[in-house]
């Protein structure tokens, strides 16, 4: 069969990860930084679209990468209605309730949007998604909030969530449909997951308003001091909203949305930091302790990953408080793009159904 090549396109809160691989081979990856400076010129996160496409498009040109090779383009999955997990192609009822952020405004909406626009102006290649964020295996009582308006939903880190998953219980030559595992998802948000089974059947919401804060959203809130906030009339709805995901956490407390920037800060003697920081690992602990209790503290594993699990400090604090639950290990940095190239890899050669988005 003919090498095929595959661009992957991950967009995050404050970069776009690009990859193209040649069957299993990565013959190139690329992290473009995005500052708060150069995002704040876009009220919605929408309107990023031709910015990030022309700088995807710059650096393949850079790299002397022709488009015209690419036979599939793997978007990370947006903001969409509750999916099973799995690979999407990508279609027009995707494409609108993506642009209309139909579902909620997240930099992972522009994924599939990209791909899909990318894949149009090629001469054989399609659009897909694979285990964007909304996949959904929640247990029924894990749907409970306290209220029947207000019932939690799964939004979460799940391509690479459930790629760290299958990656640690292959080392340990298990099937991860055989383990309990918590898996804890450390970037610009913060997501903890209970995997039972292979299923992931209880998550925080990480990305407005439930657990730990992180280097850029909120996390929990006292619900009253909220609502009063809220009704005060000094914010808006859209301000209230970006004040949760885009400005709370490290960048509220901070100003930065660096959580490198901030381990420097830690290491130069900053104490203001390092109380921040040591609460964020405080935070993230509590919320392993809970999905300890979700598994009935039957876990065959803690993992740690993201980009924040590169730093030592930070995950030697969490680890602090978890050890004695469950055996700890650690995978720096994120597994998205190769998860995401191997499942476009494995749709060419038939080794996985494509799913219709409705």
């Amino acid at each position: 069969m003919a090498t095929v090549y595959i661009l992957a396109i991950n967009p995050g809160s404050t970069s776009t990860k690009i990859a193209v691989y040649a069957d299993t081979n990565p013959v190139f990856i690329q992290i473009i930084r995005h500052t708060i400076e150069e995002l704040a010129q876009f009220e919605l996160i929408t309107e990023q679209f031709n910015f990030r496409k022309e700088l995807i498009i710059h650096e393949l040109e850079v790299a002397e990468i022709s488009l015209k090779q690419i036979k599939v383009v793997m978007g990370r999955g947006g903001l969409l209605k509750p999916v099973e997990s799995g690979i999407i192609a990508v279609n027009e009822k995707m494409i609108l309730d993506l642009e209309s952020c139909t579902y909620g405004e997240h930099a992972s909406n522009l994924g599939g949007l990209i791909a899909y626009d990318l894949a149009k102006s090629l001469p054989d290649a399609n659009a897909y998604i694979s285990n964007p964020v909304v996949v959904d295996e929640l247990s029924d009582l894990a749907r409970l909030s306290g209220h029947p308006l207000l019932p939690r939903k799964s939004i979460f880190h799940a391509l690479n969530q459930k790629a760290v998953a299958r990656q640690h219980s292959k080392s340990i030559m298990r099937k991860y449909e055989d383990l309990n595992l918590i898996v804890v998802h450390l970037g610009g948000g913060i997501t903890v997951g209970a995997h039972k089974k292979g299923r992931v059947v209880d998550v925080n919401q990480g990305l407005d308003g439930d657990g730990p804060y992180s280097p850029e959203r909120t996390g929990t809130l006292p619900v009253g001091d909220l609502v009063r906030l809220c009704f005060k009339g000094e914010y808006s709805q859209k301000q209230m909203l970006k004040m949760i995901s885009n400005e709370g956490g490290l960048v509220a407390y901070l100003g930065t949305n660096s959580a490198y920037e901030v381990e420097n800060r830690v290491e130069a003697g900053n104490k203001e930091a390092k109380y921040i920081y040591d609460g964020m690992a405080y935070q993230v602990a509590k919320e392993i302790g809970s999905m300890v209790a979700v598994l009935h503290s039957e876990v065959d594993g803690i993992l740690i990953t993201g980009g924040i699990a590169h730093d030592k400090y930070f995950v030697n604090q969490v680890i602090s408080y978890v050890h004695r639950m469950a055996p700890v290990h650690v995978y720096p940095g994120e597994d998205e793009m190769k998860a995401l190239a191997m499942n476009g890899l494995r749709i060419i050669t038939g080794d996985a159904e494509v799913k219709i988005y409705k």
